[in-house]
């Protein structure tokens, strides 16, 4: 027969808990809000900066930068992979490791000289539980990360490129699509490609605005295309941060409900154990009187 002492004092540790990843999933529902809107912000931020490409191009301004060119042969890639601090997110940090390497893997077999970044204390420990080591380590950008934290790495990344010390720049990160979707993305940020690419198809029928560009179109293409970069590489820090706090958001609810389901299946047993256990007393005391008489 079950103790039923032993079944209290393992129902009152579930309930302990319990309690805090019922806690943990309050505190990262709140995270995950103000992550999200900051992220929709640099969405928003993102697509106007296509759209205003898309006027400069209007004007008949050929579309032309080093940062969009690719390079003919690709001698030095680097590849950042971007994880969490903290674990208890479920599958997130797993997930970002697992792609990380595949990609580690084929830009070692494609490029001479490649480089590993990672962010994250799990996607560091995780890559080197494997035998891969990062050249460059990054733990400061937690679940808030700044767009001045973010431009100082993107504006290296810039200079390494437009000196050759750089020629392809590949993101393995958790894209965020909506609350109930996201996936894991590997995309190459430099060279950026086309800028207009991703601009929505307007309305024949929309009346036209025609713009003044001042001082004019070519001076501010030269400023548009790096902005364009560190906005990209922000949104990846954004959406990753969104994604974490959602996956740890699900975690601790899965984990509060499972702990409620054990309370309950360790409530019965330890009110069968103590049934049990008065019946028994009992049984031995009408024993005892019965031996009397």
């Amino acid at each position: 027969m079950a103790n039923p002492r032993a079944l209290d004092k393992r129902r009152k540790s579930i309930k302990n808990i319990r309690k805090i990843t019922r806690t943990m999933e309050l505190i990262a529902t709140a995270r995950f809000k103000k992550a999200m809107d900051r992220a929709s912000a640099a969405t928003s931020y993102t697509r106007r900066i296509t759209q205003l490409v898309n006027d400069l191009t209007k004007t008949g301004l050929e579309v032309s930068h080093p940062l969009l060119e690719p390079r003919d042969e690709v001698k030095k890639a680097t590849l950042l992979v971007l994880t969490a601090n903290r674990g208890l997110c479920g599958g997130f940090n797993g997930n970002l490791i697992r792609a990380g390497l595949l990609r580690w893997k084929e830009l070692k077999q494609e490029v001479a000289e490649t480089r590993l970044e990672i962010a994250g204390k799990r996607g560091i420990a995780g890559f080197k539980f494997r035998g891969q080591v990062a050249e460059h380590a990054y733990t400061h950008f937690e679940d808030k990360p700044t767009f001045d934290e973010v431009d100082l790495l993107a504006t290296r990344y810039l200079h390494e490129y437009l000196t050759g010390q750089l020629d392809r720049l590949d993101v393995v990160y958790m894209k965020f699509d909506s609350i109930a979707r996201q996936s894991v993305a590997v995309e190459t940020l430099l060279p950026l490609g086309s800028l207009g690419a991703d601009a929505k198809e307007e309305d024949p029928s929309a009346p036209q605005i025609q713009y003044e560009f001042l001082p004019s179109p070519k001076s501010i293409l030269e400023e548009v295309v790096p902005t364009s970069f560190k906005v990209r590489l922000f949104k990846c820090f954004l959406d990753s941060a969104v994604s974490e706090q959602i996956a740890r958001m699900v975690a601790m609810k899965s984990a509060t409900e499972n702990a409620g389901e054990l309370i309950k299946q360790l409530s019965m047993q330890y009110n069968r154990a103590r049934q049990g256990r008065i019946t028994s007393e009992l049984m031995d005391l009408i024993g005892g009187v019965e031996a009397l008489k």
